[in-house]
Order: C-alpha cells, then sequence, then structure tokens
C-alpha cells in the first residue's frame, strides 16, 4: 500500500504520479472505514482528498501553513501528516480530534471549527511571518469552501487582504452546489497560461518597463490591464476577487492532480493575494455519499457496503431536536405569523420539517448568524414570530445582534438554542458551554430550559406569546421519559418543586433536572434528605419559591450542563444571598468524547450529584 509508505507530507514528493493517484484512493478507503465506525464529517473530507494532496506536494508543511475553514475537510490533512495510526480514535475519547487542533499536531497552525474565518487567520499568519528574516518565512495557504463566502467575516479578511497586496494563496474549493460554474476547455487552457511563470514575469517586466521607460507608458499600462481584465472577465467567473485585490485563478477539476499540481507550484511563486478556485465533488469515492452529501456532511455510524445508518438494538429514542420540530410544525398550523430561520442547518435544527411543509415562511441565510438575528429582529418589529434555531456554539457569533438588534429593540424573536450543553464527538469548538452565562446578562431577554418533551412544547408555546424576546436552550440527547407531572402550561418565571427536603436544596435546569431527582433518591438511602426543583428558568428566577424552599435547608447546590462560572448558580447566589455549591462544567475548553462519558467526567450524573452533596454536608461547612 502506498499510504503505508507515508510517515509525514514530505513524502508525498517523493511519489510517481500513478502512486499519488493511488494514495488518494487509499486516503478515501481509510476515511470511509474510520468514520462508519466513529461517525464524522465524510462528505467534505473525501471531496477534498486530492486538493490536500496537492497543497501538501508543493507546500513544505510544518513551516509553510495550511488553515482550513470550519475544519470539515481536514481528514485527509491529518492522516497525510503523521496521525494515520491514530486515526482510528477519531472523535473518540482521548483520540483524534474531529477539526484542526493546534495541541494535536505542529501541522495544525490553529484549532478551527467555525466557519469563515480562515482567510483571516492566514493573514495575521502571514504578517506576523513578514517580520522574521527572510530565511525563515513561511507561505499560507487559507482553504475555503462556498458555504465560507456566505459569513461576513471570510469578506472582511478578502477585503483587507486584497488591500495590505501580502503574498497570500486563498484556496476556494466549491461543490458544484452554489457558485462554480463548469470547468471547460477554455478556462483550463486561459489559466494554464496566465498561471506559468513565464507569463508572470513578462507582466511584471512589461508594467515596469511601460510605467518607467515609454512615455505615455501609464495610460498603456491602464489599457493592457483593462484589456487583460476584460478577456479573463469573459471566460472567468473571478472579476469579483479581482476587484477585492486578487489574481484569480480556475476554476480548475480539484480531483485531476496532473492539472492540479503543476497550477498550484506555479501559483505559489507569485506574489501578492492570489485566489485559486476548485471545483470539487462532496463524498467523492463513495456512491452513498455522493447521492446524499448533506446527510453524509456530518454522519453517525453507517455501514460501509451500502451507506445505511447504524442503528442500536434498542432503537433510537426521540431527541430534543425532532420534539422542537414537530411542535414547531404543529404550532405554525394555527399561526401564519411563525417564522423559521436557520444559518445552513435546517437538517441538523430540525427545521428541514418546517421547511418542506411551509417553505413561504422558511428562510435559510446560509453561514451568517449575524444577519439571521438582524434579520429576525427586523422580521419581529412588524409583528411576525421569528424562531430562529441556531447550535449555542455557533449563536456566538451573533452577540452583538442578539444586543443590538433584539434585545434593546424588545422585538419577540424566539432563540431555539439546539446543542446547548456538551455535544460530545465534535469537541472544542463545538460545546454549547457558554450560552447561559451570555444570555442571562441581557435586558429584556427569557431564558428557559425544559426537562423533557412536554416542557420543551410547552415553553415554545409560552415563548410564542411572550410580548419579548425568549431564549429555549436544549441538549444534542435523546428526550428523557417524564418521571413527574408535566404542567400543562408554564407561566414565565416560574419553578417547579419536585421533592420536598430539609438538609439541601438540589436546584436543576434543564437537562440535570432527571439526574437531581435520581440523586435525591440516592440520598434519600443514606437518610439525607433533599429538595429537588425543577428550576425552568434561568431568567427571570422564581424568587419567591426559590427563598422558601431555601430558607432552612442546611445547603443550596445548583445543577447546570453549562459553565458554572457567571452560569446558573451564579445567578441563584446572586438572588439568593448565601452561598450556593454550583455543581457545572468547569470554565475552561472541554475536548471530544461521548456525552455520557463526558458527563460521568464532571459529575453530571445522578451519582455524581449524589456524591457531591454528601461530600459538601458531611465535610463541608454551613455559610448563610
Amino acid at each position: 500500500m502506498v499510504l503505508e509508505k507515508i510517515t509525514g507530507p514530505q513524502d508525498c514528493k517523493k511519489l510517481a504520479p500513478e502512486e499519488l493517484t493511488r494514495l488518494c484512493a487509499e486516503i478515501r478507503e481509510r476515511m470511509i472505514a474510520v468514520v462508519s465506525r466513529t461517525g464524522g464529517h465524510l462528505a467534505s473530507s473525501l471531496g477534498a482528498v486530492e486538493l490536500v494532496v496537492a497543497l501538501h506536494y508543493c507546500l513544505n508543511c510544518p513551516r509553510d501553513k495550511i488553515v482550513f475553514d470550519v475544519g470539515h475537510q481536514a481528514y485527509a490533512h491529518k492522516i497525510l501528516t503523521g496521525r494515520n495510526a491514530a486515526f482510528d480514535t477519531l472523535r473518540q475519547f482521548n483520540g483524534l480530534s474531529g477539526f484542526p487542533l493546534k495541541d494535536e499536531s505542529a501541522f495544525d497552525p490553529v484549532s478551527s471549527g467555525h466557519s469563515s474565518d480562515a482567510v483571516s487567520t492566514a493573514l495575521g499568519l502571514v504578517c506576523a511571518g513578514d517580520y522574521l528574516p527572510a530565511g525563515k518565512r513561511f507561505r499560507v495557504a487559507a482553504v475555503i469552501g462556498d458555504g465560507s463566502l456566505s459569513g461576513g467575516l471570510c469578506f472582511e479578511g478578502l477585503n483587507n487582504a486584497g488591500h495590505l497586496k501580502k503574498d497570500l494563496l486563498v484556496v476556494l474549493n466549491t461543490n458544484e452546489l452554489s457558485i462554480a460554474p463548469n470547468v471547460g476547455a477554455i478556462s483550463t487552457y486561459l489559466n494554464k497560461i496566465i498561471s506559468l511563470p513565464i507569463y508572470n514575469r513578462f507582466r511584471d517586466s512589461f508594467e515596469n518597463f511601460l510605467g518607467s521607460r515609454v512615455r505615455g507608458g501609464r495610460r498603456l499600462l491602464k489599457l493592457a490591464n483593462k484589456f487583460e481584465e476584460g478577456l479573463k472577465g469573459l471566460f472567468i467567473p473571478g472579476i469579483l476577487f479581482e476587484e477585492l485585490g486578487f489574481r484569480y485563478f480556475g476554476p480548475f477539476d480539484g480531483h485531476n492532480l496532473a492539472t492540479l499540481i503543476p497550477a498550484l507550484k506555479n501559483i505559489i511563486e507569485i506574489k501578492g493575494p492570489r485566489i485559486v478556485h476548485v471545483v470539487t465533488r462532496k463524498g467523492k469515492g463513495y456512491a452513498p455519499a455522493e447521492r446524499d452529501p448533506v446527510r453524509f456532511h456530518s454522519v453517525g455510524k453507517f455501514n460501509v457496503a451500502d451507506g445505511t445508518p447504524v442503528v442500536c438494538a434498542a432503537g433510537q429514542s426521540r431527541t430534543y431536536t425532532q420534539v422542537f420540530s414537530d411542535a414547531l410544525v404543529e404550532l405554525a398550523k394555527a399561526n401564519d405569523k411563525i417564522i423559521a430561520i436557520t444559518a445552513a442547518m435546517p437538517e441538523g435544527t430540525g427545521l428541514d420539517a418546517f421547511r418542506d411543509a411551509y417553505p413561504e415562511r422558511f428562510f435559510d441565510v446560509g453561514i451568517a448568524e449575524q444577519h439571521a438575528v438582524c434579520f429576525a429582529g427586523a422580521l419581529a418589529s412588524q409583528g411576525y414570530r421569528p424562531v430562529v434555531a441556531i447550535y449555542s456554539t455557533f449563536l456566538q457569533r451573533a452577540f452583538d445582534q442578539i444586543i443590538e438588534e433584539v434585545c434593546l429593540q424588545d422585538v419577540p424573536v424566539v432563540f431555539a438554542i439546539d446543542r446547548a450543553g456538551l455535544v460530545g464527538e465534535d469537541g472544542v469548538t463545538h460545546q454549547g458551554l457558554f450560552d447561559i452565562g451570555f444570555l442571562r446578562s441581557l435586558p429584556n431577554l427569557v431564558v428557559m430550559a425544559p426537562k423533557d418533551e412536554q416542557e420543551l412544547r410547552a415553553m415554545l408555546r409560552l415563548a410564542l406569546t411572550l410580548d419579548k424576546p425568549s431564549a429555549i436552550r436544549y441538549p444534542k440527547a435523546a428526550v428523557p421519559a417524564s418521571r413527574t407531572q408535566a404542567a400543562a402550561e408554564i407561566a414565565a418565571g416560574k419553578a417547579a418543586v419536585l421533592r420536598e427536603g430539609k438538609d439541601a436544596a438540589i436546584i436543576a435546569l434543564g437537562s440535570m433536572v432527571g439526574c437531581a431527582v435520581e440523586a435525591a433518591e440516592l440520598l434519600q438511602k443514606d437518610r439525607i434528605s433533599a429538595a429537588v426543583v425543577n428550576a425552568r428558568f434561568v431568567k427571570p428566577l422564581d424568587e419567591e419559591l426559590l427563598r422558601k424552599v431555601t430558607n432552612d435547608v442546611k445547603m443550596v447546590f445548583s445543577v447546570e450542563e453549562g459553565i458554572s462560572d457567571a452560569g446558573f448558580g451564579s445567578a441563584l447566589q446572586e438572588t439568593l444571598q448565601r452561598p450556593v455549591r454550583q455543581i457545572g462544567l468547569p470554565c475552561q475548553f472541554i475536548a471530544h468524547g461521548r456525552r455520557d462519558i463526558l458527563l460521568e467526567k464532571y459529575g453530571l450524573t445522578a451519582a455524581g450529584i449524589a456524591s457531591r452533596v454528601k461530600k459538601e454536608l458531611l465535610h463541608g461547612k454551613n455559610h448563610r
């Protein structure tokens, strides 16, 4: 096998063309075999294999830097950079991250997992390299997808890079789904000429000659540049990038190494900002992924033979996402003011069902969370009820718009915050740990978290009746069977006592309520009487009920699936004006691993909560 010869990217340079082709096939086989067992972002990585091989063939990494936007395309990069032996541990606890991770390898210059930042990051690296002695400088390539271009940050980076005229290479990989045109013979021929060193040396010399030695040369130079621009504009859809200050090359067939490697070699040597446009096929080399690239973008375990999902013997429980999806579709039947908005995640957030039922009331704005929130605020100001469904980790990107365009305006936008808390295998860049802390500080915003299916449905109904903004956070998890009778409706800011107790009060939020009830049952066996409160709301808190429950107990505990610092427990302590023992997640970036493993590690299980309460009661002091 060719892949067995690869200990690092430098080994690619020793391979003959036919061996490089075989290497790409073996990398795909390796990806498919591993991801079928671990799950992961398969379709994009399959489509980028030749591109990654070509970049490593032409660059000298890790001295040179490759910055992947999001990181969905980086599996081949991991395999080529000394991590093939460990690739079986992809996304597993204590194994390889599913995204580029700077602490994992010197070949990953930054940790990445969010979209549209690669150009800005790469430009920063280029400018940093300019301060080094000439012999220590390095080249930088930013690899972006067409989805990255829907994020404003990408254009901010392109705008600044074009202005600074730095030696930055941007590789735009499109998947025949968006702006990419067909690859044609004329386009290939023009780019072959334009990318040749002799052409660029002639172009530079011609400009110098006209500018300094020929009378009227400046005018002739302008005419020559206009002629070149016009000629390229006839055949090449890169005029936008040219106007931003980039030299545009492409589109190239991103699966043709015979074309791609020579072109990249030539283009890398050109000075200034350059964009290389390649066209690839998502899921390339694996028929099920080619047929259904959306499902295989982020896929769970599957059968390699036919791509069908692997289902546990006990079957799959309904998830919070599915409950939200069904509830919103039902509510929209009776309320034509409900509008659903997502930022490039209709399937992930469950809004695909709403899209299919009410296409005229559905908006997918692309990878543009700031725009999604601002857009929703304006709709709400005109009497509509926009529901913005975004993962917790991605909602961070729109913090300013939540403040300025929603909370300041005091308009009834509903934020459906999916993947709140630990998301498991996607790791540090995707954990939804911070939303409680940053949302509870905002005026006018109601923040709530359901413990089960009935509460999620009730909270969504409530949110759509409020005349102010609201947020509902729920985890990436199956909804638990309800252990207590659910209220038919929920009033804003009202908690519920689930168990009485005299030794301690455990005040739990959302996904932790069921664990808190089980913990109290375990404590009862040790003759410890613990009250349990389902807080339901982070803001406003049910101050009257909370004071009543906690007034006579020895200790108060909060339990939340979020960081303790500035989170729900902090809000309780501020309200109750007494110590609250906070059981939550530490204020740190938490690595990947199955959600159940991480919950156990950080004590967010019934046994972990009970152990903490017992330890504090037996050994702690009662500070009132």
